[in-house]
């Protein structure tokens, strides 16, 4: 892994403050980082911040990073159930000349411009194609409910608390949900497993 264009990678990414993309390190590896991507204008995203589990090999870049969206998200190119993504360049598009940046430019595309036709989520993409206005409507009230700008930052503190006390990230996403966002109802959750 060229830890070094990772870095550089990273703070080209810092400095453009106007794409609406940016990474989080999480923890001590470069191998492990939290994409967010905001909503696009004028689609029914708009206003959300989409948060982007990111996760390196070490033949990165000469594979692609693997992406996944920790947000619920309405989408047909992304899975209501798990945030898997179906998108070219995260698979046989992938080229080493292609950066971070531009995955997350591409998933930030993929929002305003669906790909129906090449599904991730076979129901939404049905929806889109036969029942517009109310996918619209679905893909707007989960933006407002799951990608609420300071609801996720909210989350992600919550989710750095109970992994700084020790605890696995995804169990700790896990018990949150079910104790309701509650930290300290999540931790004896968790404690009790």
């Amino acid at each position: 892994m060229d830890l070094g264009r990772i870095q550089k990678e990273l703070k080209e990414i810092e400095r453009d403050t106007a794409s609406g993309v940016s990474v989080d390190v999480m923890g001590n590896s470069l191998q492990r980082l939290r994409g967010f991507v905001k909503g696009p204008r004028d689609t029914p995203y708009e206003g959300g911040m989409f948060v982007i589990d990111i996760i390196l090999e070490d033949q990165y870049p000469f594979v692609p990073p693997k992406m996944r969206f920790i947000t619920k998200v309405w989408h047909p190119n992304i899975s209501s159930a798990n945030g898997a993504i179906c998108l070219d360049v995260l698979k046989d598009q992938w080229s080493p000349a292609l950066t971070l940046k531009t995955a997350l430019l591409s998933l930030q595309s993929l929002l305003a411009l669906p790909q129906p036709d090449d599904p991730q989520d076979a129901v939404v993409a049905k929806q889109y194609l036969s029942e517009h206005t109310k996918y619209a409507q679905q893909a707007k009230s989960w933006t407002e409910n799951f990608a609420n700008p300071a609801l996720a930052s909210t989350q992600e503190q919550k989710v750095g608390q109970l992994v700084d006390m020790g605890f696995d990230e995804a169990n700790s996403r896990a018990a949150l949900r079910a104790a309701g966002g509650d930290v300290q109802a999540a931790m004896e959750r968790l404690l009790s497993e």
